[in-house]
């Protein structure tokens, strides 16, 4: 990595606008309502509309944290220009907050907040990584692929001692009001998304359970936030950027070592992922004196808000009225939400729920044919499975995109059942046949495209100026890439409109 030139002068930048923010409140002068003539004319205005300037907020963030990931791979002029202009939007725009009557200064307060542990990080630029432990949990497995299963065996789930730093979850967990009502959206409409999470946990467990345990934290909590945040989908990206199984922002995400690695994205892996909640997690309960509730609040509404309203309400409870409602609605129920999915991992008998056994058991396969997972899976059926092997193969091959083809002799995991099935039906034939035929389709363009081969120095921005019948943002809808990096590797085929 090329060493960052001038950043530091963007924290001044930042730094003038938060005290931009905290002196500029205008006061307004004031009406004398004793005086009739005065008070009639006095009427409520109607609550103004700040979500045009705090979606302005979020792009100007986005912007400025791009500039700092373009200094940071050496792009320095190009990422200090773009730094440099966020900055000024930025400061104008705490003005326009400070000066608005109702404007929720905060919400600028906790975007400085975070853009200065960013580039704190940036500036640094060691940042110590976390160890994932597959490696660990596949060392001893040593005998030909295919023959010997590839996880550990995991004992089986311990539903009554989960201790959560040395105390039984179930005399953490409340079951009040907005728990209770958490319950009854997990046993009604939300049931099949339940159990859905449940069997998507079930394949990633011997890779992820073991960490938490480690760590001395309960299985039960690990299950609950892998069912609320992704139903254990490990390729999910929110559309506010969030990504991976946990769903790390990319900003939280590097300082806990969820980097991108030779074009993959870390928070997609689950074992990285989970290390990194673990070590959230603790943190934030070093910071909450051991409060899961306050913990989970700041892990989805940020843990600077958090910190704030527990300093300023002198730690009261996160169920008091006064610390509950001064957080958004969608943290108000997500605290609740994974209480109540830990609850009924611990507890299904409580609620006439029961959850399925799968055998879960994985191992590894030498393909015999190029094939993809798409392939893979219109080949395997339903063996076993009423939804199909998508999901599960996507989760135990995060690395693999599932529309490219893998090589010959390559290896990837698969459950140990399916083995057979992949022997009968994969290796050759019309199953196979049938998949390649619609792994080759696509959906018409509506127009002619040229293909691209990804060069040294090659950006998407850059790419697409140098063909000027496409903005970049086009380019990455085109090629399905994912906002905000837009990540590219040299050698890729990206597909480029005809002018």
């Amino acid at each position: 990595m090329r060493p960052l030139v001038r950043v530091e002068t963007r924290i001044a930048v930042a730094c003038v606008a938060v005290a931009f923010a905290a002196s500029c409140a205008v006061k307004q002068p004031a009406v004398d309502l004793m005086n009739p003539e005065t008070a009639a004319e006095v009427a409520p205005p109607p609550p103004p509309d700040y979500g045009p300037l705090y979606d302005e907020l979020g792009g100007y963030e986005t912007l400025y944290l791009e500039g700092i990931d373009r200094v940071a791979g050496g792009e320095e002029v190009l990422g200090e220009w773009m730094m440099a202009d966020a900055s000024d939007r930025l400061h104008r725009l705490t003005g326009r907050c400070s000066a608005a009557e109702s404007c929720d200064l905060e919400r600028f307060l906790d975007t400085f907040d975070r853009l200065f542990n960013e580039q704190s990080i940036a500036l640094q630029q060691h940042v110590s990584r976390i160890a994932t432990l597959e490696e660990g949990a596949q060392q001893d497995v040593e005998a030909e692929p295919g023959t010997t299963g590839f996880t550990t065996v995991m004992p089986e789930i311990g539903r009554t001692e989960s201790l959560l730093r040395g105390t039984e979850l179930s005399e953490v967990i409340t079951l009040n009001e907005p728990v209770n009502a958490a319950l009854d959206d997990w046993l009604t409409w939300m049931r099949p998304h339940l159990m859905d999470s449940y069997r998507n946990y079930q394949y990633l467990r011997s890779q992820i359970a073991p960490i938490y345990e480690e760590a001395g934290l309960p299985e039960a909590l690990l299950f609950a936030m892998i069912a609320t945040e992704t139903g254990g989908k490990v390729h999910s990206f929110s559309r506010a950027g969030a990504a991976g199984p946990l769903q790390f922002m990319r900003h939280t995400g590097r300082r806990y070592g969820l980097r991108v690695e030779d074009g993959f994205d870390t928070r997609l892996d689950p074992a990285a992922a989970t290390a990194a909640a673990v070590a959230y997690l603790n943190e934030r309960f070093e910071d909450f004196n051991n409060s899961l509730e306050k913990a989970l609040a700041a892990y989805n509404g940020g843990e600077n808000r958090v910190r704030r309203l527990h300093r300023r309400l002198n730690g009261i409870s996160l169920w008091d009225a006064r610390m509950y409602y001064s957080l958004p609605e969608e943290t108000r129920e997500y605290v609740p939400r994974i209480l109540a999915a830990a609850w009924l991992f611990m507890r299904p008998e409580d609620y006439n729920l029961e959850f399925p056994v799968y055998d879960t058991a994985t191992t590894r396969i030498g393909l015999a044919e190029d094939i993809s997972l798409g392939e893979l899976t219109i080949c395997l059926g339903q063996s076993d499975s009423p939804d199909g092997w998508f999901r599960t193969l996507r989760n135990l091959n995060p690395r693999l995109d599932p529309g490219e083809r893998i090589k010959a002799g390559s290896e990837i995991v698969v459950p140990e059942i399916l083995v057979p099935v992949y022997e009968a039906h994969c290796f050759d034939g019309d199953q196979l046949a049938r998949a390649r035929v619609l792994h080759d389709a696509n959906y018409p363009d509506g127009q002619q495209m040229i293909s691209y081969t990804v060069r040294n120095g090659d950006t998407l921005g850059r790419i697409a100026s140098r063909h000027r019948c496409v903005s970049m943002r086009q380019l990455a809808e085109i090629n399905r890439l994912r906002s905000p990096r837009y990540v590219i590797r040299v050698g890729q085929k990206i597909k480029i409109p005809k002018c």
